[in-house]
């Protein structure tokens, strides 16, 4: 039946072009015409001017080409019925490599119609057969979120991040690519704002992979995708606006080194904020929480036996119970910043490893306790920046073993000449404060290496 109307199409086609050729060539602007009028008019031969006849010649000509593009689909068609014997589209390819398997095959006219549709852009037919499925939407937009990223566009992205890793960031996407798993040269994936998305098995092609960073996503993650990141993620980072965004799955990652909570909580949940779970993970060595707790969660405590640099940045929320730090006894680095703290908390002074002590923004006045640090032999630097201390005591003579030591942002006035009895002092900052006149002694510190020019800035801060 398809055949007998192609043929008479082709054949319609044919008379048509002859006919019209024919004629055309003879449409002429002006025309000669013998009329038997000479008894009214005196004359019988006339000259007939048409003057739309340009135009029509012009028109006849544009349909002709029309006719012959027709007539060659025809043709094509023809061909295509004879040699090519297609009676029936098969998605068979569609189905491997979209995974939906209630895709029906076509046949006859419509098959025509898919088989022309995927010699334009095959990227088409997909979607129209995936349009035939039953399928929910998001395979179909799966689909053209692979096709819009490709692996070499992802790849033009790459870019080396602060750890000196190729980073690939994702921003406010429908889904995650599947193209993403080609680029196996991928350190560091950083995904942002990302909803109901799905990391699948085919993550362990990256073998490289060693950071992952969630910023408000909804991730979930297939098991064998578990299976690799619990044995090559080293560095994990989320951003939370509720509690219940922490992927569940984070608390198994057992080789994890690094880990990095940032988002607010409400008043509620920062008080019964649980974090239990972390004690499956053997190998974390930094913990960086940046958010609005009363009390260093359980979860930190639990993982204080190898916990190697813990960071409190509370955003002005009082921190109370601190008695738990006693328990990180192998803590290098401790970082308590904007936590409301009016004195140096006396758990730090059990931390006998500590090398780093990071006290910023708090609201510290008075630093006698200092006295107690010279129990800790190890401490190297000491920033007790952006305070409110008034006064450096005595007792800051006591740690010998400082090399780092800020002061700046605070409210001292006098610099007092036992500060230069540290000798080992290589950087030392006392800008933004009240003070006046430099000491003589600074000449004893034969190891300094930076200091600012205090007097200036205390000039600018008057001012």
């Amino acid at each position: 039946m398809y055949v007998r109307q192609t043929i008479l199409k082709l054949l319609k086609f044919l008379i048509i072009i002859c006919y019209n050729s024919a004629l055309v060539s003879k449409v002429q602007f002006t025309v000669d015409c013998n009329v038997d009028i000479q008894d009214m008019t005196g004359y019988n031969n006339f000259s007939c001017n048409h003057t739309m006849a340009h135009l029509f010649s012009k028109l006849s000509f544009c349909y002709l080409c029309f006719v012959g593009v027709y007539g060659l689909t025809c043709l094509y068609t023809l061909y295509w019925l004879f040699y090519r014997s297609l009676r029936e589209y098969s998605f068979e390819y569609v189905r491997q490599e979209t995974g939906i398997d209630d895709i029906p095959d076509v046949k006859n006219d419509f098959a025509f119609l898919f088989h022309m549709i995927d010699q334009y852009d095959p990227l088409y037919s997909k979607r129209f057969a995936v349009f035939l499925s039953e399928v929910s939407e998001n395979k179909l937009k799966q689909l053209n979120l692979n096709n819009e990223w490709t692996a070499d566009k992802l790849r033009q992205r790459l870019q080396t991040n602060a750890s000196n890793r190729l980073e690939l960031q994702l921003f406010m996407l429908s889904g995650l690519p599947d193209t993403v798993f080609e680029v196996t040269e991928l350190q560091s994936l950083k995904l942002e704002i990302l909803n109901n998305v799905m990391i699948p098995a085919t993550i362990a092609q990256l073998d490289n992979l060693q950071e992952l960073t969630l910023y408000q996503c909804s991730i979930k993650i297939h098991t064998a995708a578990l299976a690799f990141l619990k044995e090559n993620l080293k560095i994990l980072r989320v951003k939370f606006d509720d509690v219940q965004q922490l992927p569940p799955w984070m608390y198994s990652l057992r080789n994890l080194e690094e880990l990095y909570l940032i988002g607010s909580l409400s008043p509620d949940l920062s008080k019964n904020i649980n974090l239990e779970s972390f004690r499956e993970l053997k190998s974390l060595k930094i913990l960086f929480i940046k958010s609005n707790l009363s009390k260093i969660p359980q979860g930190a405590v639990d993982v204080a036996g190898h916990l190697q640099k813990l960071c409190m940045h509370n955003d002005g929320t009082k921190l109370v119970m601190l008695n738990n730090l006693k328990k990180m006894v192998n803590l290098t680095e401790l970082q308590l910043i904007h936590c409301d703290l009016e004195r140096i908390p006396h758990a730090i002074f059990s931390l006998l490893s500590l090398q780093g002590l990071d006290l910023k923004e708090n609201n510290l006045k008075s630093i006698e306790e200092i006295l107690s640090f010279q129990h800790l032999r190890k401490l190297t630097t000491l920033k007790l920046w952006h305070n409110s201390i008034t006064y450096i005591p005595e007792h800051i003579k006591k740690l010998s073993s400082l090399e780092q030591l800020y002061f700046n942002n605070n409210k001292i006035e006098v610099l007092p000449s036992h500060l230069f009895l540290c000798h080992k002092l290589r950087h030392l900052e006392l800008c933004y404060n009240d003070i006046r006149f430099i000491p003589p002694e600074i000449g004893v510190l034969q190891s300094l290496q930076f200091f600012f020019d205090i007097l200036q800035q205390s000039r600018k801060r008057s001012r």
